[in-house]
């Protein structure tokens, strides 16, 4: 039932070793409270925080609300979590315990308030974050896309996002690569210019995606969906697979992608990898399907690898998405 293993599923990319290409998103564990238990229940990697500079309470409760119909959840939360210098502390301390078994990701925005509205207080913010962690990770996350933080998503223009790449560029440890965590809503003149900065500077690839704000009407089955926050799950799902593809060709398949968004079987899994997504990460699948789901994604996986005559993962990524 948990911590399902298969070498068809192993890889190494970007120099970090994966037992499996299913990871746990950022959202689910703000404070890395679950570090050790996470490689427990299966998962290949996970990515924890958001963490910002500065500890965060985060938006005014209700935050947080289940769409059964829809299979989709509605979160608003704002970045909550205790500030990149405390968890990165506590982090260390569960280090010295003990290497964490699976790479680890550490996911930095920049703290939910009006002082970071403020290009260069912002920029600091998150150079504060990235540096209190450079003892811990394996790779790191850059979030420009949360769509429920004080001033909205600055750094998705290319001018802003330069400038801020251009401070963390300082900070860059090789064999610890740096992914963006992009928005589903953007316009794909927006992903153009955010792809062309970031051949200028150190990330080694693309999350895809975080949450969409917009509410289509026409895919929501829920009669009452809140008017604030994000939606996750089975409702992101279409834009992710979008914006995997897009990127994957537009990238020439030269940039490592993680694919987030509805995957709740292996089948939603392999649809992301034949797109591009070499990595796949879920937060919401293991909410509504329990924590076996992460094993029962891996196991059907290889079971698919196998029907289409692919000896190890590696081999599909991007394979009906031609370049």
């Amino acid at each position: 039932m948990f911590n399902y293993h298969h070498k068809s599923l192993e890889q190494v990319v970007l120099g970090l070793h994966f037992k499996n290409p299913i990871g746990l998103g950022a959202g689910f564990d703000k404070n890395a409270d679950l570090v050790k238990t996470l490689p427990k229940i299966g998962f290949g990697f996970s990515e924890h925080g958001s963490f910002t500079g500065e500890p965060c309470e985060g938006n005014a409760k209700p935050r947080l609300w289940r769409l059964p119909k829809s299979e989709s959840i509605v979160v608003n939360y704002g970045l909550k979590n205790d500030g990149a210098e405390i968890i990165a502390r506590r982090m260390q301390k569960q280090l010295k315990e003990g290497k964490f078994s699976i790479p680890l990701g550490i996911n930095i925005a920049k703290t939910n308030c009006e002082a970071t509205s403020d290009d260069e207080i912002g920029i600091a913010d998150y150079a504060k974050a990235y540096k209190a962690f450079l003892a811990v990770g394996d790779y790191y996350t850059v979030n420009i896309s949360c769509p429920n933080a004080f001033g909205g998503q600055p750094f998705t223009d290319g001018k802003r996002l330069d400038k801020l790449l251009t401070v963390l560029d300082n900070y860059y440890i090789e064999g610890k690569p740096v992914f963006l965590k992009i928005s589903p809503d953007l316009t794909r003149d927006q992903i153009d210019d955010i792809i062309e900065v970031c051949d200028k500077h150190k990330v080694d690839g693309y999350i895809c995606t975080n949450l969409t704000k917009p509410r289509d009407k026409s895919r929501i089955r829920d009669e009452k969906v809140p008017e604030i926050g994000g939606l996750s799950g089975k409702l992101v799902e279409h834009l992710a697979n979008d914006l995997i593809k897009y990127i994957y060709k537009k990238t020439k398949g030269e940039k490592v992608i993680i694919g987030l968004g509805g995957v709740f079987t292996a089948e939603d899994a392999y649809k992301k990898i034949k797109l591009g997504a070499t990595l796949i990460q879920l937060v919401t699948g293991m909410i509504f399907g329990g924590p076996q789901t992460i094993s029962d994604i891996n196991r059907g996986l290889v079971k698919l690898l196998r029907k289409d005559g692919y000896a190890n993962v590696s081999e599909a990524v991007g394979v009906d998405n031609k370049l």
